[in-house]
């Protein structure tokens, strides 16, 4: 095992994934324990087009956000190894595809942290620019709003984050790719890397002169182009390897 990158100064861009949230109580989607392996019928609550078309679908889902682990979840070791290289003065940006926001809460400032499929908390109409909250939204699902309409338009709601066959934000991706470009070293956790555009973020990285390193439990359509691959597990390993990047 080379640790040459480790040693490297600069730029760390980092792309993390549902895998370094499990540890927080959070089950990942495609891992074997996790949501879609277990209900792949669960996976037709984050695609657009059912969700826009089939009211039953919108009523799940509001109860599903309702009963979301990441109400409860704290973030863990890795998240505050991550937040523990900014403190140390270290450049860093993290991509996340999570919805959680347990970056910002372990200490990452929300201007470092890229969500590349937006979050949980906070509800956007798709009719209008009606915004609110989802503790305020679920408060009408309470009251007895099963699917509850947009109250400036009438259109429907759904939570502030980015569903399969949804148009993805451009400037925000334009912002994680840029991220990527400049990285020196680039960290993708957690991540299956089969969701695109976040996993070309780790060939993006790798084109501009990035030393990439995996750390995920499962292999990747990317492992061939890292530094390094590293199956062991998140909340262990990420706090050694910042660790071993400070200790440089």
């Amino acid at each position: 095992m080379t640790t040459d990158w480790r040693k490297r100064d600069g730029r760390i861009g980092v792309l993390t994934g549902a895998g370094i949230s499990t540890d927080s109580g959070i089950p990942d989607f495609r891992g074997p324990r996790g949501v879609w392996t277990k209900d792949p019928i669960a996976e037709l609550l984050s695609t657009y087009d059912a969700y826009l078309t089939d009211p039953e679908l919108r009523q799940r889902s509001w109860l599903a956000r309702r009963d979301n682990p990441a109400w409860r979840a704290e973030p863990n070791a890795a998240h505050a190894a991550l937040a523990d290289l900014e403190r140390a003065g270290r450049t860093i940006t993290i991509i996340t595809q999570n919805i959680d926001r347990l970056h910002q809460r372990a200490g990452s400032s929300p201007s470092r942290v890229i969500e590349i499929h937006g979050n949980m908390f906070e509800v956007v109409c798709i009719g209008c620019d009606y915004e609110t909250t989802m503790a305020a939204t679920l408060a009408r699902v309470a009251a007895g709003e099963a699917d509850p309409p947009c109250p400036a338009c009438g259109g429907i709601l759904k939570s502030a984050t980015i569903m399969f066959g949804q148009q993805m934000d451009r400037r925000t991706v334009t912002k994680a790719a840029l991220t990527a470009e400049a990285s020196d070293i680039f960290l993708a956790i957690g991540s299956s890397l089969q969701v695109e555009p976040a996993a070309s973020m780790c060939a993006i990285a790798v084109d501009g002169g990035a030393d990439l390193v995996i750390v995920n439990a499962e292999p990747t359509p990317y492992d061939g182009i890292a530094t390094e691959v590293i199956r062991e597990p998140i909340g262990t390993t990420i706090p050694k390897l910042v660790t071993e990047i400070l200790a440089t």
